[in-house]
């Protein structure tokens, strides 16, 4: 008896032994020909400037000083320094990796309404400010700025608190490890970038491709001032556990307040939350 034929439809062993090895090797090509570009194009994944600046502290009504300061290297950043009339302290506000500090205003209006003075700025590449950001050019960019209080204002150490959104909540936390700042407060902030990196793409090997640190667990495990965490639950861009491991990793004193609503809205969602729990901290400082 003759064996069975095959049918015509099904392709000989070999020729299916080319196409998987032809298919495998294109799938190769294309997952490390994305790995390479997310290597090279990383700044661009990780800062998300915008130089127009449609807003100033004046729409809120409120007097303002336009400064530039001059960072290391020779380059200028943009600041708002916003007093109040008789100040509880001072707050050096660092905003997220997208827009740029106009989109902050909400932080001086709710801090002003407590009596302190606000510093807003714009890292280099964002806004007015000169240059291209960097992990190394942002903490120097708050640290200048840290640096003018106590010169130029004359502002006491003790009475400055250190403020962070986001991506600023890590470059907050290592202003304060570096100093001693009254206070340090994060807001939606991440462990590290590598982290919130390996949670987007559990796929890829982001821990050992990523060229950025942002460590705020580190961080906060050196400052030796008073620490409020604050997130929410519902936070789509930085999961909750990642303020939670923050909390949890720092020393004494140290407060957790938890808002609603998603990473970018829940402030304004929460703000009766929001605004009852910063004044609650920033009263217990006194």
């Amino acid at each position: 008896m003759n064996p069975p034929e095959q049918p015509k439809n099904v392709p000989p062993r070999k020729t299916l032994k080319r196409f998987m090895l032809s298919f495998l090797t294109i799938a190769f090509g294309v997952y490390f020909g994305l790995l390479l570009l997310m290597f090279i194009f990383q700044s661009k994944m990780v800062y998300f400037p915008r130089k127009e600046l449609v807003c100033t502290p004046a729409d809120l009504r409120l007097e303002f000083e336009d400064l530039m300061l001059t960072v290391p290297g020779g380059q200028k950043i943009n600041a708002w320094y916003v007093p109040s009339k008789n100040p509880a302290g001072t707050v050096i506000f660092s905003h997220g990796n997208g827009g740029n500090m106009c989109y902050s205003l909400d932080v001086v209006e709710n801090l002003s309404k407590m009596n302190y003075n606000v510093v807003l700025f714009d890292y280099r590449g964002y806004g007015r400010s000169e240059g291209s950001p960097s992990e190394k050019a942002t903490y120097e960019d708050a640290q200048t700025v840290y640096d003018w209080l106590l010169k130029e204002k004359k502002i006491s150490e003790d009475s400055i608190i250190a403020m962070g959104r986001s991506l600023g909540g890590a470059i907050a936390a290592n202003l304060a490890k570096d100093n001693k700042p009254r206070a340090l407060i994060l807001e939606s902030t991440f462990t590290s970038t590598k982290d919130v990196g390996a949670d987007a793409y559990p796929f890829l090997p982001v821990r050992m491709l990523c060229r950025y640190n942002y460590s705020t667990l580190e961080y906060v495990g050196k400052i030796k001032c008073p620490l409020l965490v604050i997130h929410s639950p519902d936070d789509e861009v930085i999961p909750y556990k990642h303020g939670k491991q923050i909390f949890n990793s720092a020393g004494e004193p140290k407060e957790f307040l938890e808002i609603r609503g998603t990473h970018n809205e829940g402030f304004d969602d929460s703000k009766e939350i929001y605004v009852a729990g910063l004044k609650k901290f920033l009263e217990g400082l006194k």
